[in-house]
C-alpha cells in the first residue's frame, strides 16, 4: 500500500481550538512547493483520494456560503459515487475523507488569510493536506485516483511575476509580488533637502522665494519619479514582469504613470491608496492580489465580447454541449465558465471525453456519470494547458451558456 507522510496527520487528534491556530498559519512559497511536490509522488494505488478546491474569499464567508456550497457539492459527489464503480468499502472510505475536509473548514476564523483553500485527503494513506492559496478558478470537489493537483501545479504561472510601487515623498519601496509572497527588491530614497519650509518673511529678513520654494518641490518630485520609473523600467527588463501596481497616500501613484515608458505603463494593472511604511509585506501582498483580481474581471468583458463577435465567424462557440465537443477534440483556445454553472454529465471511460448525453459514448468505452461536468472541464483545460477564465462579472456571465470557448481552429 502506498503511504506518504503528512504534516497534518498527526494533528487531526489535537483539539479543535489548536488544530484552527495551526491551520490558520500561512505556510511559505517553499513550503507549499513541498506540499505539491509530496502530491505529486504519491502512488494512491487501488485507493481514491479526494481533491477539493474552496473559494473562500471575503463574500464566500459571509453567512457560511462556502460552507454551504461544499455540503451541496459533498452531497453530490457522495451521490454519484455508485456509478463510478466503488465498492462500499471504498465508499466508505471516501465518505469519511470528505467528513474530514468539512470538519477542516468548519469554522471560519480557523481558515487562512487567502482567497483560495486546497485540500488533499485519504485516510488509507495517511494523507491529509490543506493549502493556501491565492485564488482558485472556483469551488470544486473531485474524487480520482490520483491528487488531481493541476490547478495547484497553475497557481504560480497565473498570477505570475507582479512589481509593486509604494510612493510617498520621502522615497519608494519596490516590491516583487508572486502568487504565494511579496519581498522588497529596493529602497529608492528621495533627494529631497529636508527641514526647510517656506517663511515669507523672518523677523524683517527676507525669506525664501515661495515661487522658487515650490520649484524646488516640483523638481525634487519630478527627479524621485523619473529615478523610480528608470529602476522599474531595469527590473522589467532584466526580469520581465506580467503587471505593474503602483500605491501612495496622496496623488504620487498617478503622478509616477506619467513617467513610465510606455510599454511599462500599458502593464499597470491599477493604483492602491496605501502607506509605504505601513502594513509589512503580507499587507502588501493582499493588496496587490485584490487589484489584479480586479483587473482581470475587467478583462473577463474583452474576453466576453471577442467571444460573442467570434460566433459569427466560426472562431468561438457558447454553450457546454458544443464546448464539451470542441475540447475533446482540442480546438479551445481559452475556455470560459460561467461562475455560477454546474450541471451533471459523462465522461466516456475509454477516451476521457465529457459528455451531457451517454450516447455519445457509444464506441468509445462506458458513459460514466459525473456529479457536475464543468468541474470536470476544468481539470481537462487545465491537463491542455489551455488559457481559462471563470467569469463572475454578473453582465459578462449573463451572456454565456454554462460554457464558451475561443478556438485556435474550425
Amino acid at each position: 500500500m502506498a503511504h506518504t507522510t503528512n504534516r497534518y496527520s498527526s494533528r487531526m487528534a489535537l483539539p479543535k481550538a489548536r488544530r484552527r491556530l495551526q491551520i490558520r498559519r500561512e505556510p511559505s512559497a517553499g513550503e507549499i512547493r513541498r506540499q505539491l511536490q509530496r502530491l505529486v509522488r504519491v502512488q494512491a494505488g487501488t485507493h481514491w483520494i479526494v481533491s477539493c478546491y474552496l473559494k473562500v474569499e471575503p463574500r464566500d464567508r459571509v453567512r457560511g456560503k462556502y460552507l454551504i456550497k461544499l455540503k451541496n457539492r459533498i452531497r453530490d459527489v457522495i451521490d454519484a459515487l455508485p456509478a463510478e464503480g466503488l465498492s462500499r468499502e471504498e465508499m466508505t472510505e471516501v465518505k469519511a475523507d470528505l467528513d474530514r475536509i468539512l470538519e477542516a473548514v468548519r469554522a471560519p476564523e480557523g481558515l487562512p488569510h487567502t482567497q483560495g483553500l486546497g485540500v488533499f485527503a485519504c485516510g488509507a494513506l495517511e494523507l491529509f493536506e490543506m493549502i493556501p492559496l491565492p485564488r482558485v478558478y472556483r469551488s470544486r470537489l473531485l474524487v480520482a485516483r490520483t491528487a488531481l493537483v493541476r490547478e495547484l501545479a497553475a497557481v504560480e504561472d497565473e498570477v505570475g511575476r507582479l512589481l509593486a510601487v509604494y510612493l510617498d515623498k520621502a522615497g519608494a519601496t519596490v516590491y516583487g509580488i508572486t502568487a504565494f509572497e511579496a519581498r522588497v527588491v529596493e529602497d529608492i530614497p528621495s533627494n529631497r533637502i529636508r527641514g526647510r519650509r517656506f517663511h515669507s518673511d523672518r523677523h524683517g529678513a527676507p525669506g525664501v522665494g515661495e515661487y522658487r520654494y515650490h520649484s524646488r518641490l516640483r523638481h525634487e518630485r519630478d527627479h524621485l519619479f523619473a529615478e523610480v520609473a528608470d529602476r522599474v523600467f531595469d527590473f522589467d527588463r532584466r526580469e520581465p514582469v506580467r503587471g505593474v501596481v503602483l500605491a501612495s497616500s496622496g496623488n504620487e501613484a498617478e503622478s509616477l504613470r506619467k513617467f513610465l515608458h510606455p510599454y511599462l505603463a500599458g502593464k499597470v494593472m491599477g493604483t492602491i491608496r496605501g502607506h509605504r511604511n505601513k502594513g509589512g509585506t503580507a499587507e502588501v501582498h493582499r493588496q496587490v492580489l485584490e487589484v489584479r483580481e480586479t483587473y482581470e474581471r475587467r478583462l473577463e468583458r474583452h474576453q466576453v465580447a471577442e467571444m460573442l463577435l467570434g460566433q459569427g465567424s466560426g472562431w468561438a462557440i457558447n454553450g457546454i454541449a458544443p464546448t464539451l465537443e470542441a475540447l475533446g477534440k482540442g480546438q479551445v483556445r481559452t475556455l470560459l465558465i460561467r461562475a455560477d454553472a454546474g450541471v451533471p454529465g459523462f465522461r466516456c471511460a475509454a477516451t476521457g471525453r465529457l459528455t451531457l448525453n451517454p450516447r455519445d459514448c457509444r464506441g468509445i468505452g462506458n458513459a460514466v456519470p459525473v456529479p457536475d461536468v464543468i468541474d470536470d472541464a476544468i481539470e481537462e483545460a487545465l491537463r491542455q494547458r489551455i488559457d481559462l477564465d471563470v467569469v463572475f462579472e454578473p453582465d459578462a456571465a449573463e451572456t454565456i451558456n454554462g460554457l464558451a470557448a475561443l478556438l485556435r481552429f474550425r
